[in-house]
């Protein structure tokens, strides 16, 4: 599954969102990602075409199951990353704020050997 990092991003905000507030709107993810509206809408518009998506007529924003996987794929890794660094004593913020930027490079193994040392196991 190819997809890029900005998409990866966009996924897992979509996710995080409904499971915050039981819904997601194109003026949510703007908002909690810093970036403009009409950025939102053309990622939006890509992921629907893609197939990671789909909107209703209320403009709100369900992910498909190809979307949710690499939605769930992206906020797990970005779960246990941020658990291991505040494990190893970084601050809350810090944790945050690298674990989203380490979450889509890291390697699989790499990735499982930190899940085997936080205490947690998975196919994540």
């Amino acid at each position: 599954m190819n997809i890029h990092k900005s998409a990866e991003d966009y996924l897992e905000m979509i996710l995080m969102l409904r499971e915050q507030k039981g819904y997601t709107r194109s003026i949510d993810i703007a908002a909690a990602l810093g970036v403009t509206k009409p950025s939102v809408s053309f990622a939006m518009k890509k992921l629907r075409e893609n197939g990671y998506i789909l909107m209703d007529e209320g403009s709100y924003i369900t992910l498909t199951e190809a979307g949710m996987t690499i939605a769930r794929r992206i906020y797990d890794r970005h779960k246990a990353l941020t658990a291991f660094l505040l494990q190893i004593g970084v601050d809350e913020k810090n944790a945050r704020e690298d674990a989203c930027k380490i979450e889509h490079d890291i390697s699989d193994e790499t990735f499982h050997a930190i899940l085997r040392q936080i205490g947690q196991t998975g196919s994540k």
